[in-house]
């Protein structure tokens, strides 16, 4: 395995510096006139998307074709679901970090851009530099020879927005040695400070004017099944994480709340699956209830009715939920 990922260096540096010779220019006006001019659409398409989406084409005139006096770090990447690619998405999450950090750093300039190639939208670069897989990101430096150091292995380093940071400042000459990566905001502490604090007032209260709760049953099986509930929604996975409550994209600008990817979840998410066991559970109840109690038929019945219409309802929509992270899962109740 270690003799193919040399082979694979060695083959791809040699198909980079086939594309990376610098040319002579006839025209020293007409090149240098062409290179402000790519500079420019670059800075503004920059500006609009701090990682820049290529194709072929672009890819080919803003990076491979000469003049150029900037260095390029591309992402090579595999996003289409039916790729099945799970490193490829955190790892271009954590591409724009870095990207973004870099556009709102005191550094910036016109020496750096970030692009990103996806696979089923420009197969012949990827044919060209010879990437058989993703996620790699290439570090196209502007003057110097593209070598093995240019490729970023994450067989060997982290998925961390930080570490890529670290081997682009040092591949680009320092040039971005004077900022840090921007991690995305966790707007779950403030909600999480309010819920303290509630509780923690609700406990002073209950304690201080009605202690017979401690001898309740129904209290405790209450406390019981809520942190069952949250534990079961993935809370103690969020906690060692760090997940975020939600995310915006910036290359759409929506915010997404649900991540479309078995691997990984939002606090959001956590809220959603906790109000789907809490709404079976509160159906299992009352059914129960129904089933066992002395009261009269027809609230019985109503009971009956409400309990199973939580119960299906909610147990579908969390299978439907299942479908969303996890799209081959085959089983379903009422909706897709």
């Amino acid at each position: 395995m270690e003799e193919w990922w040399w082979l694979w260096h060695a083959s791809l540096t040699v198909v980079a510096l086939m594309f990376m010779t610098p040319e002579a220019s006839a025209h020293p006006d007409q090149g240098q006139k062409a290179l402000e001019e790519k500079v420019r659409q670059l800075m503004d398409w920059t500006k609009r998307d701090r990682v820049m989406r290529m194709n072929t084409a672009t890819f080919n005139h803003f990076v491979l074709e000469k003049p150029r006096n900037y260095s390029v770090i591309a992402m090579f990447t595999a996003l289409q679901r039916f790729r099945s690619c799970a490193p490829c998405r955190l790892a271009v999450e954590e591409f724009q970090i870095l990207a973004g950090s870099w556009q709102f750093s005191s550094a910036f300039s016109n020496k750096v851009f970030f692009a990103m190639l996806d696979f089923d939208e420009s197969p012949e670069v990827f044919k060209t530099l010879q990437v058989k897989g993703g996620p790699v990101v290439l570090h196209l430096p502007a003057k110097s020879k593209f070598t093995a150091a240019d490729i970023y292995n994450f067989q060997v380093r982290d998925i961390s927005a930080q570490h890529m940071f670290a081997w682009a400042d040092d591949r680009t000459g320092r040039w971005m040695g004077n900022f840090t990566t921007r991690q995305p905001i966790h707007f779950h502490y403030p909600f999480k400070l309010g819920i303290s604090l509630a509780l923690i007032g609700g406990l002073v209260y209950v304690l201080k004017w009605k202690r017979t709760f401690i001898f309740s049953k129904n209290f405790w099986a209450v406390l019981a099944l809520c942190f069952v509930i949250l534990m079961s929604s993935g809370r103690m996975w969020i906690h060692i994480r760090g997940a975020p409550f939600a995310e915006s994209k910036t290359h759409t600008g929506q915010t997404h709340y649900i991540q479309d990817t078995y691997f990984f979840q939002y606090v959001a998410e956590m809220y959603i699956i906790s109000l789907f066991y809490m709404c079976i559970t509160l159906g299992m109840v009352l059914l129960n209830t129904a089933a066992t109690s002395r009261m009269n038929m027809i609230r019985r019945k109503i009971m009956s009715v409400t309990g199973m219409c939580l119960v299906v309802f909610f147990f579908s929509w969390l299978l439907s939920f299942v479908r969303i992270k996890y799209h081959v899962y085959p089983f379903r109740i009422l909706m897709n």
